[in-house]
């Protein structure tokens, strides 16, 4: 390669994804660190993420957008729900805003990264739009490259699936253009995909029906929270940032009280729920979950709308196991049946960190499920090396603040101390226990936890669970604690 381009090419640190997590990090390294060199590396021809993979109707988010939306550029939408394509117009706009669109680089899809020591860099394989390779180095690398895989959705089990003459559709790989007017579709699920799913099919369907195994919890929640007094009596430049913050309370309580006190949360729940159920929808079993609240996710129907479609007599809902399936309909092991032109099978994701990239240290490559995470930042023995990860409780924002404050802390020290790499250990000694990174009963979790990087028990390897405590440890607390720095012979953060 050219010297030119390889000059060109290197930077102090390397952001792979431009979706939420990796504008929040360069806009934090760029603000606080401004001496550093960055880019973002993009896969895809489009910034967003999630956002602009997902193309089902109705995709929205699935907890509210003022808590959703950056810290240092408030969401002043008045909807606190909103649709996909809202949510990437306000990614665009914020990355213009704050000039990071000037260093992000489309279709610069990472293959491998390999951490080289005599160099004190990462060198990573990168795919172009033009089918070329190129090599990149970075002295510090962030995967902003969300949870779930990109490029293979979750392959659910379900009997006799392959006798379906019908349509099947996954919700992260829907066909633009599809049309399902007048059509009979099963939704198979009861996740917030499922649920947002249903009454928007519904509009133009000739019945949709939720199928799901066991049923969830929902919760409607009002959508015109922007448009509450604070917001025509105080300035938008505060309203909506203080909009954020009791978002971001009353999520937290909401989650505390449903752990101190399952038995009344069921309660409240469920009644609410039985408020607005037609009288030909029965609770039992339909919205009986067998588990506590938030041991899943809750979730949220903007305005109601899913018992909206219901109660119009445009959908409807089923409870039970598939046993079988025929060219156009689904049997279940308690008899009923269900016809069907078109099946979507919501039934979660595949999980998977670190978006396929081959990852190695000194050209060893490194399994991230063999790995602790320490503070769920950094992961055990490889240096220099960051990822992002939301809360099961609450906006996935708040997990990338968390760590994008941590890593900038982080990396100023090093600068203060001349360092040029940092690698988190377990102590010799220590009697650190393994546990779930996502405290969730949920199938697509247990599936995915061999593939997933853990969290302990003690110390800096516990776990997250409280937004407000976490940002206190990122500023605060010890940032020398289970870490080994090192300074090499290359230039030093």
């Amino acid at each position: 390669m050219d010297a030119s381009l390889e000059d060109i090419n290197q930077y102090d640190v390397i952001i792979v994804g431009a979706g939420i997590s990796g504008i929040n990090t360069a806009y934090h390294i760029q603000s606080k660190l401004p001496s550093l060199s960055y880019t973002i590396l993009e896969g895809r021809s489009n910034i967003g993420g999630t956002w602009d993979l997902f193309r089902y109707p109705g995709i929205r988010s699935d907890t509210d957008l003022f808590t959703f939306g950056f810290e240092w550029n408030p969401w002043t939408d008045n909807r606190a729900i909103a649709d996909g394509e809202s949510i990437t117009l306000y990614l665009r706009s914020t990355v213009e805003k704050e000039g990071i669109n000037k260093h992000i680089r489309l279709q610069h899809r990472v293959i491998s990264a390999n951490w080289v020591t005599e160099n004190q860099s990462w060198k990573l394989a990168v795919q172009t739009s033009d089918g070329l390779k190129e090599n990149f180095t970075a002295r510090f690398l962030v995967l902003g490259t969300g949870y779930y895989d990109y490029e293979e959705e979750l392959r659910p089990d379900i009997p006799g699936l392959q006798n379906f003459k019908g349509k099947v559709l996954h919700p992260q790989f829907w066909t633009q253009g599809f049309n399902y007017a007048n059509k009979r579709i099963v939704v198979i699920g009861s996740g917030a995909t499922a649920i947002t799913l249903l009454p928007n099919l519904a509009e133009q369907a000739a019945h949709v029906t939720m199928l799901q195994r066991s049923p969830t919890y929902i919760m409607s929640i009002d959508n015109s929270a922007g448009t509450s007094l604070i917001h025509r009596i105080i300035p938008k430049s505060w309203s909506f940032k203080l909009t954020r913050w009791m978002f971001m309370w009353m999520t937290a309580l909401i989650f505390t009280l449903c752990r101190a006190f399952p038995n009344k949360a069921r309660s409240i729940l469920q009644g609410k729920v039985a408020e607005q159920l037609p009288k030909h929808i029965p609770m039992d079993p339909h919205f009986q979950p067998t588990y506590r609240p938030w041991d899943q996710r809750l979730c949220f129907t903007p305005n109601g709308d899913f018992f909206v479609a219901m109660r119009e007599g445009r959908a409807s809902i089923e409870t039970g196991k598939i046993e079988t399936m025929t060219d156009d309909t689904i049997v279940l092991e308690s008899g009923r049946s269900i016809t069907a032109d078109i099946i979507v099978t919501a039934t979660g994701l595949k999980l998977a960190i670190g978006g396929r990239i081959l990852i190695s240290v000194d050209d060893k490559p490194i399994n991230l499920a063999d790995r602790f995470a320490w503070r769920t930042a950094l992961l055990q023995d490889v240096p220099n090396l960051a990822f992002m990860m939301g809360y099961v409780n609450a906006s996935w924002t708040l997990g990338a603040e968390t760590t994008g404050q941590l890593v900038c802390r982080l990396l100023k020290y090093m600068q203060s101390k001349g360092y040029s790499s940092v690698v988190p250990r377990v102590p010799i000694k220590s009697r650190i226990q393994p546990l779930l990174m996502w405290n969730l009963d949920a199938t697509y979790v247990k599936q995915a936890a061999s593939h997933m990087p853990r969290v302990g028990d003690v110390g800096p390897w516990r776990g997250r669970t409280n937004y407000f405590l976490d940002l206190c440890r990122a500023r605060y607390a010890s940032i020398t604690a289970d870490l080994e720095f090192s300074k090499g012979q290359k230039k030093t953060l």
